[in-house]
């Protein structure tokens, strides 16, 4: 049922979609963001080189933090750290990126590992003092800026195999970080001075007495707000494509840390005595402890990218509005919006981002709410959600631009930005095709394939199936579904079912996942045995369309369950429902071929899918401006950017004393 409406905002069908999109706590958790762009200080500037849009970042960086009642309260929180994200992430990509840095990667990690003691207890056992808790002071206040050091320059998604060294050194009771050569410099940290005083955690290989504990992080300090600091080396990068950040190469040249430099846990402490231990016995277990962050910053990524999707379409959706052009008489004028070549686009971009929107809330409440039991099938959710939605993302922007015409390519207007922001989150925590290598792999081996042996996957994140051929696991009912492609269902014969029925399309998501699965299945059981990586590029390709028909199928899922949440015969209900269905026809539209072929679909179904996903179409795109309203954006956002008014041609003059006129 209908949720009470935010206290800004009257109940009206754009409110109710907004609770939709964004959750119960649209005030508490989305408020503050949202009033805080909408502020002087995060208007955008004009005229900026790249070093002043990053000197702004960090500016921008302190104003936020001033109006934090508690970065810790703020590092604890992924759901709100999230929706910094969301908000921020269209206004500002470089401050979103410094900002997301310093309190989810670095602050969080300090929290996460709070101090390098076990608790509270083996110090009382043998009379030693547990370690204090680090004093986190300077890093609260901002008066030293944190920042993540992981990456390095020839070890990406093959994080585990990091070639920086930090050696315990007995005599000092302390640990020496070493760079030991060119390829292990840390790639893209934030390191340089600009922003004032930095340290950073620093992900480096634990050696004590020759013995390989595996990677760990390492508070260090990097910088004095003028220069790196005596052993530390920061060369800034060439500049990126979209909003400028200081990335930059960082070494290390035997620098000391102290004990306490080290974030142990569960993964490994070093006691007194300098003996290590640990209670995790696999080395990449204690490294994916270490990083744990990372999956906070995978929906982190999904939401900067979800951002800039909903505001590419209402700049879209606006400038179609507005933009008259010659009717079919030479005395008319209409907007080009009018035209189904014009708005069919951007409608169907509407349903993929109220569909990202929702399938981002999910894995959201997903990883809130994850046991320990359940952690590793909700980093996989959380995984696949950032790989779809980013992309998506990406997808939707370019066809925003391309509906705004050349005017979608001034910097002014801020697509192009909105472009490259996507395409830093396509890349950031997890490069998209790896992630997806990952989750394909664990989906083929999970469900049960006969062929799964427990070799590791070629995609370079090492791992591999359970070996377990038993169909136990997360996806035991895919394989089962598998099994029953091309049969008539538990409600009747397939062509008896029509393409209104919610639970046929449901199916038909469903069999499009069951279709790749197992057509990865058995391409995998057809290659020889005994070359892990031939098998794997052998069924890879299949695969990685399975995991693209999971994305889809669990955003159909958390689409139907939004839809459940609102009154039936509201508007707002109706809207939800037609949005629903036009993002499932169009994604089973083209797999109609493989359903077909798989006994799911029959001819008529075929045939009327275009004409169903037109239908669609003309009803919503009437409804087009509502959509966009519901994404609560602040008209302050929006102002900034030409197009976004009516009167983009008179802000065209107004802007002019900002221009480098040419001389008459």
């Amino acid at each position: 049922m209908d949720q009470a409406a935010p206290a800004d905002s009257t109940d009206t069908t754009a409110a109710r979609l907004t609770r939709v999109l964004f959750g119960e706590e649209f005030s508490r958790v989305h408020g503050p963001w949202r009033r805080l762009v909408a502020a002087e200080p995060f208007r955008r500037p004009a005229d900026a080189s790249p070093r002043e849009r990053v000197a702004l970042a960090y500016a921008r960086l302190r104003t936020l933090n001033d109006s934090l009642d508690s970065p810790l309260a703020l590092a604890a929180d992924p759901r709100r750290l999230a929706a910094l994200y969301e908000w921020l992430g269209p206004v500002d990509s470089c401050l979103t990126t410094v900002a997301g840095i310093h309190y989810n990667l670095f602050l969080g990690s300090l929290l996460d590992h709070a101090s390098a003691a076990s608790p509270a207890s083996p110090a009382d056992a043998d009379g030693r003092d547990p370690e204090p808790v680090r004093d986190l002071a300077d890093f609260l206040a901002l008066r030293r800026v944190g920042t993540f050091l992981c990456t390095e320059l020839a070890h990406g998604n093959d994080a585990a195999a990091l070639e920086t060294t930090a050696v315990y050194d007995r005599a000092r009771d302390g640990f020496v970080l070493h760079t030991p050569h060119a390829g292990a410099q840390k790639f893209m940290p934030n390191t340089s001075p600009v922003g004032g005083p930095k340290s950073g955690v620093v992900a480096a290989r634990l050696l004590v007495d020759g013995a390989d504990h595996g990677v760990f992080l390492f508070l260090t300090p990097l910088t004095d707000g003028e220069r790196a600091l005596p052993g530390v080396r920061v060369r800034e990068l060439p500049a990126l494509l979209g909003s400028p950040v200081d990335h930059s190469l960082t070494s290390f040249d035997q620098v000391f840390v102290a004990r306490d430099a080290l974030l142990g846990g569960a993964q490994g402490r070093l006691g007194a005595d300098g003996v290590f231990t640990s209670e995790q016995s696999n080395r990449r277990r204690r490294f994916l402890t270490s990083i744990g962050r990372v999956t906070t910053g995978k929906l982190s990524m999904s939401a900067g990218a979800l951002g800039g999707a909903r505001v590419a379409l209402a700049l879209a959706v606006r400038y179609g509005g507005h933009r008259l052009i010659s009717g079919a008489r030479a005395v008319d004028r209409v907007p080009v919006f009018a035209h189904r070549s014009h708005h069919g686009p951007l409608v169907s971009a509407l349903a993929t981002v109220y569909a990202m929107s929702l399938l981002h809330r999910a894995a959201l409440d997903a990883w809130m709410a994850h046991t320990e039991e359940n952690k590793g099938e909700t980093e996989r959710t959380v995984a696949v959600a950032k790989g779809w939605i980013t992309w998506q993302a990406r997808a939707v922007i370019l066809e925003c631009r391309e509906r705004c015409g050349a005017q979608g390519l001034l910097e002014s207007n801020g697509l192009a930005e909105l472009m490259a922001g996507a395409e830093g989150a396509i890349t950031a925590e997890g490069d998209n095709l790896a992630i997806y290598a990952k989750a394909a792999a664990e989906m083929l081996f999970s469900a049960g394939s006969p062929e799964a042996d427990g070799t590791d996957s070629a995609d370079g994140s090492g791992h591999g199936g359970s070996g377990r051929g038993d169909r136990e696991g997360p996806d035991r009912e895919g394989a089962d579904r598998a099994d029953r492609v091309g049969r008539d269902d538990e409600d009747g014969p397939v062509a008896a079912r029509e393409l209104s029925d919610p639970r046929f399309l449901c199916a038909l998501l469903a069999g499009v996942e069951d279709v790749w699965l197992a057509r990865a299945r058995r391409r995998m059981s057809q290659a020889p045995r005994g070359d892990s990586l031939a098998r794997w590029n052998t069924a890879s390709g299949a695969a990685l369309r399975a995991v693209e028909a999971h994305a889809h199928r669990r955003a159909a899922e958390a689409f139907a369950a939004a839809v459940a949440e609102l009154v039936p015969g509201t508007t707002a209900h109706e809207l939800l429902r037609s949005l629903q269905r036009l993002f499932a026809l169009q994604w089973i539209d083209r797999n109609s071929g493989d359903l077909l072929a798989a006994g799911r679909l029959a001819p008529r179904h075929v045939d009327g899918l275009p004409e169903a996903v037109e239908q669609l179409i003309a009803e919503l795109a009437a409804h087009a401006p509502a959509l966009v309203d519901a994404f609560a954006l602040p008209e302050e956002m929006l102002a900034d950017r030409p197009i976004a008014g009516a009167g983009y041609v008179d802000a065209y003059d107004d802007a002019e004393a900002s221009w480098h006129s040419v001389p008459a």
